[in-house]
């Protein structure tokens, strides 16, 4: 057990690097459009730039990750994530910054897929809502110490630091890797070599089991990433809040889901996935319809709301991750995995899209129309839980 928890501290601090140099580049905005005298579009590009390229890099990552030692692969992984964050932190301009956020996002893919595939083929399925938990409670410490810490240290230098820190961290997380991550072969059936990329992408789709899990994560990214991206800017705008009280947001619901976080964990595996996720989805809906029709809100209030928002969306995501990983047997977890991963950041770069199509500033500064994508939202959150009980957990003997 105390290698468990060792292996689960070690996904936990990669997960936390590649949430931090995702979550990042979104406050050092104003900055970096002033220094590179960019557009909010070119600044755009830039955000998207990380999501489109871990997708492909995810995509691709199917037809490899199989193939080889889970360590082997993650350490070379995360060796490209350092070179790329590296690359930030040196960038001299903004085409150089949008290639090294390319190339960051290229490598911050696939070590989702690959937490989740060693989780999957260490962890029993009785004890798997509680490692998720303890892994996705990253992102709470990333929300709450990470970016804030990383904005302090920027605000007090320029913003390169933030991106010296991360590559720094890579370093000691590779170290952590070599001594904590076991070797982990995947099996092979006796007498089948392992398949094709047109056999991997059959099986995957041929599947309805996990084409039905590749859905559901899709219509969740649709659910959060249509709000998550102009939160920001709406509750600057319409609600009130200074550009500095904005970090009270991620501070306040990240310091909530640090604690929820494993403790829906342990109730995932207490009394069913499926359970606890209809249970948060549907409380997740309260916040999303309140949070995108608020005007002028007592900043306490509005924080209320933003923290619910955030501990229910963090509710559902750990069982449902849990769910999804049992749909794919050990042989081709790392694979289908993969392919949910590029999928989920592919939804969310698309949600993202279709909200600033939604979204429009009328005279006074005010953004129009979210009340609207809380309506979308709303709806698609709702008819996921219809389909999550649909979702079978087809390998629950692994690791005993």
């Amino acid at each position: 057990m105390q290698k468990e928890k060792l292996l689960l501290w070690t996904l936990a601090a990669i997960n936390f690097t590649h949430i931090v140099d995702f979550m990042i580049l979104m406050p050092l905005g104003p900055q970096l459009m002033r220094i590179f005298e960019i557009s909010p579009q070119e600044f755009g590009l830039l955000v998207s730039s990380y999501t489109f390229s871990a997708g492909v890099s995810s995509f691709f990552g199917a037809f490899i990750l199989d193939k080889y030692d889970r360590r082997s692969i993650l350490m070379w992984v995360f060796l490209g994530f350092f070179v790329g964050t590296l690359a930030c932190a040196l960038s001299p301009n903004y085409p150089f910054l949008l290639f090294s956020r390319i190339l960051s996002g290229l490598f911050g893919g696939l070590t989702s897929a690959l937490i989740f595939a060693i989780i999957g083929d260490a962890i029993p399925d009785h004890r798997r809502g509680s490692a998720m938990g303890l892994v996705m409670a990253a992102f709470s410490v990333a929300s709450v110490v990470g970016v804030p810490f990383s904005l302090f240290i920027a605000s007090m230098s320029n913003w390169h630091a933030p991106f010296f820190f991360l590559a720094f961290l890579a370093v000691v997380i590779l170290l952590l890797i070599y001594k904590f991550v076991p070797s982990i072969k995947v099996p092979k059936k006796e007498g089948k070599d392992m398949p094709s990329p047109r056999q991997v992408i059959m099986r995957v789709t041929g599947n309805a089991n996990q084409m039905r899990a590749i859905s559901l994560t899709i219509m969740m990214m649709f659910g959060q990433f249509m709000i998550i991206p102009f939160l920001s800017p709406f509750m600057v705008a319409n609600v009130g809040f200074s550009e500095l009280q904005l970090t009270y947001i991620y501070m306040a619901g990240g310091f909530f889901t640090v604690f929820t976080s494993p403790w829906v964990g342990r109730l995932t595996d207490k009394y069913g996935k499926v359970k606890i996720f209809t249970i948060f989805m549907s409380l997740n809906v309260i916040p999303i319809g309140i949070i995108t029709h608020l005007g002028p809100t007592p900043i306490l209030l509005a924080l209320v709301v933003s923290t619910l928002f955030f501990v229910t969306s963090n509710g559902r995501m750990v069982p449902a991750a849990a769910l999804i990983t049992g749909t794919a047997k050990s042989e081709n977890r790392g694979s289908f995995l993969s392919f949910n991963s590029s999928v989920q950041q592919l939804s969310a770069g698309l949600a993202s899209f279709f909200g600033g199509m939604i979204l429009v500033e009328n005279a006074a500064g005010e953004l129009q129309n979210f009340g609207y994508i809380g309506y979308i939202a709303i709806i698609i959150s709702l008819l996921c839980i219809p389909l999550i009980r649909r979702i079978k957990v087809v390998d629950t003997s692994m690791a005993e």
